[in-house]
């Protein structure tokens, strides 16, 4: 039957598959202190996390990113070639994260280089975030003795002298390593105010001088220490980490995302975070990574303006020698013809000539710096060649014009035509240059910081108030699923019922004595793995009203009536297993029984572990096995003792053979012939799995009653021990449930005792 299908004062059953939510809630009211104490170590185990737990803080920045810098003269030209769109997020944001970026921060602000104290295990963090000075060890006996006995044998972790209180700390002026060194730890330890020892492993590299550049590993390690803020024996890790490694680990730190939902219109904002354990640090590097990224953007405008500026002083020279070579041809024609002048028409043909040349040679210009930029597949390149063919066209409809005029006009048209073009060309060239030369002194990027590094009072982790209520809600869950998992997993008798349903009666159920457990005591013997419990004194006589003794009466009540069906006057009292209170229950149903008039004998057959001698406060020699082996008369066996009408036999030496000497005949006539002389003889057994000898005890009695301890016997132990029994021939009148606990699991069954005092 599932333990959990049983309801509160003895309801019906459901199926097995019914949760008795009684008996769970009579467990966590059983277990409460041990869940209340449990939620209290896991409550102060937060507060000492939250409180020793390294803080995290978080600096922000923002950044605005425009199309283009609004002083630049080029942006008629970057619409005509297709230039870049008017926001790209998402490559700004490449470009922050990107190694260039970040390579710079890295070299600038020296993240490549760790200096870490020496902490204590545990609480160095704390001790230097709130600035705990060092102990004078010297002052406090104990810590001192301990650390002049020990101090060379602790640990690194626990080394008071070597590590790092608050307000110590050293201020580098140079470290550099060669590549081979970079990623190993260097350890400085302090000498004095002004000097200190590097090693490299337990390898001493030499000392040095504070502002004193110091060369180490033939000029393979370069270390200047500016300051020393620490005492002797102090130590520090100096550590050069990879430039790589450090940009990933700054990468790591670093997030960037789009401010507003988005960009809107030709502005796009850029939110930065980064994160760290040095508030200032943080300010100091997410600054840099602004400024850094606000000069690269500056150098790139200036950069396109510098490649547009050298293709046009390239390009100046020969225009210029081609417009004096066009001059010289026309002055040449004209004092070989006399000074010939163009008339109205072909001054009009020069006009449109002119105009379509200059637009010929800008959009030269144009296809020029788009053949760097794009294919020749791109639509803004397709789009420029589609202009440039029309002026193409244009200008050989006015050529075939120039070819209909005489042909001293013609000439003269064509060599005007030259000049004027060629000067336009060049004087336009000029023009640029100059423009580009004005843009490049006032190039300022299209980026601009909007807010500076602003780092948070408060760290975003831990989060002492949420860390301290998770650590408690997780104590408080563990406590209660490790109760419930017990519960469910102590598969041991609670219930008589449960006793009942394998057949048999139950003759009492006797609750768990507190006054009997201060009775008891642990002892162990050389040939035993571990201690058993056993009594000094007999609890009814010591407490007559002791609930279980109350108990004990009701037990020999109903053995008066089912003893009457019984063979002869003798009880054999056994169990499945050790230390479920045979001896107890044998003792004090003993006492009871004599208490009410009975002659009553008790016989300790347990002759390998039995103590029912302690009870009496007597040895344990001359008992039943030096009666049963011969050594021992009968009358010398039995003892009496302080309470009229009890006698008792204790288990005598300890014999090799204790099952062969109960099967002898010797016991069985002891038994015939002294058990009428008393009312009622009590045998106490060893357990019925461990070995044969309640069996053999069992064939000689009348009664056999079968002891479960509550909360430790499960049923299948106890049918095993039945059907034992059963097989030697003996007869199991009924049982006994001992040592119930007053528990709400108890109560939830119906289960209550009255003491009258």
């Amino acid at each position: 039957m599932n333990q959990f299908s049983r309801y509160l004062g003895g309801q019906p059953e459901r199926g097995d598959q019914d949760v008795d939510f009684a008996r769970l809630l009579g467990i966590l009211i059983d277990n409460k202190w041990k869940i209340l104490i449990t939620t209290a170590l896991f409550f102060a185990g937060g507060i000492v996390y939250a409180s020793l737990s390294t803080p995290v803080y978080r600096g922000n920045a923002l950044v605005q990113i425009e199309k283009r810098s609004s002083v630049s003269p080029l942006g008629d030209l970057d619409s005509i070639l297709g230039g870049e769109p008017q926001n790209n997020a998402s490559v700004e944001i490449d470009i922050l994260r990107s190694r260039m970026v970040l390579g710079r921060v890295v070299d600038r602000m020296g993240l490549d280089t760790v200096v870490e104290p020496h902490r204590l295990l545990l609480i160095g963090g704390f001790i230097q975030r709130e600035n705990i000075p060092r102990p004078d060890v010297e002052n406090i006996p104990l810590l001192g003795s301990m650390l002049a006995r020990y101090g060379e044998r602790l640990p690194e972790s626990l080394d008071i002298a070597s590590a790092v209180w608050g307000g110590e700390h050293i201020q580098m002026g140079l470290f550099d390593v060669a590549d081979r060194l970079r990623g190993q730890p260097l350890t400085l330890t302090v000498l004095d105010p002004e000097h200190y020892r590097l090693a490299l492993g337990n390898t001493v590299l030499g000392t040095g001088r504070v502002n004193e550049r110091a060369a180490f590993l033939d000029d393979a390690i370069n270390l200047r220490i500016a300051d020393i803020q620490a005492p002797s024996g102090a130590e520090f890790t100096l550590l050069k980490k990879s430039r790589a490694a450090a940009i990933s680990e700054l990468a790591g730190r670093l997030s960037v995302a789009e401010s507003g939902g988005g960009s809107s219109g030709n502005v796009g904002m850029l939110r930065l975070t980064l994160t760290g354990t040095d508030s200032d640090e943080i300010r100091r590097s997410l600054d840099a990574i602004c400024e850094t990224f606000l000069m690269q953007n500056v150098e790139r405008q200036s950069a396109q303006v510098d490649q547009r500026l050298a293709f046009l002083q390239e390009q100046a020279p020969d225009i210029r020698a081609q417009l004096s070579s066009a001059e010289d041809k026309l002055n040449q024609y004209r004092v070989q013809m006399d000074s010939v002048d163009l008339n109205t028409e072909s001054q009009s043909v020069v006009t449109q000539l002119i105009d379509i040349e200059k637009k010929l040679s800008e959009l030269e210009f144009q296809e020029a710096e788009l053949v760097q930029r794009f294919t020749p597949n791109h639509p803004s390149y397709q789009a420029l060649m589609r202009q440039k063919r029309y002026l193409l066209d244009e200008r050989s409809s006015l050529e075939e014009r120039i070819g209909e005029m005489p042909a001293a006009q013609q000439e003269i048209v064509r060599l005007t035509r030259d000049v004027q073009v060629t000067q336009a060309i060049y004087v336009n060239l000029l023009n640029r240059s100059q423009e580009l030369q004005l843009a490049k002194a006032g190039t300022v990027g299209n980026v601009r910081i909007i807010d500076n590094t602003q780092v948070g009072n408060s760290p975003i982790a831990p989060k002492k108030s949420l860390s301290v209520m998770m650590s408690t809600l997780i104590g408080a869950g563990l406590a209660v699923m490790l109760v419930l998992l017990r519960a469910f997993l102590n598969r041991g008798i609670e219930d008589p019922a449960q006793l009942e349903e394998l057949g048999l009666p139950v003759y009492a159920a006797i609750p768990l004595s507190d006054d009997q457990h201060k009775l008891g005591r642990r002892i162990k013997h050389r040939r035993d793995r571990k201690s058993s419990s056993v009594f000094h004194g007999i609890l009814a006589t010591l407490n007559p009203t002791d609930t279980a003794v109350e108990a004990l009466r009701g037990l020999r009540t109903s053995l008066h009536f089912a003893m009457m069906e019984s063979g002869n006057n003798r009880i054999m009292v056994t169990g499945p297993s050790p230390e479920i209170g045979k001896s107890f229950v044998t003792v004090n149903l003993g006492v009871v029984c004599a208490q009410a008039g009975k002659r009553v004998l008790i016989i300790d057959a347990d002759m390998r572990k039995g103590h029912i001698h302690r009870a009496f406060g007597q040895p344990s020699n001359e008992g039943l096995s030096d009666l049963l082996s011969g050594r021992l008369e009968w009358k010398d066996a039995i003892r009496s003792t302080d309470l009229d009408g009890l006698f008792y036999i204790s288990r005598g030496m300890v014999p090799p053979n204790p099952s062969e000497l109960l099967m002898q005949d010797r016991f069985d006539h002891f038994l015939d012939g002294f058990g009428p002389e008393y009312d009622l003889v009590i045998i106490d057994t060893p357990p019925v799995l461990a070995v044969t000898d309640a069996a053999i005890v069992g064939k000689r009695v009348g009664t056999s009653l079968m002891l479960a301890r509550y909360q430790l016997n499960p049923p299948s132990e106890l049918n095993m021990a039945i059907r034992r029994l059963e097989n030697a021939g003996v007869q199991v009148r009924g049982f006994i449930l001992n040592a119930i606990e007053g528990s709400a699991v108890t109560y939830s069954y119906g289960y209550y005792n009255y003491a009258y005092k």
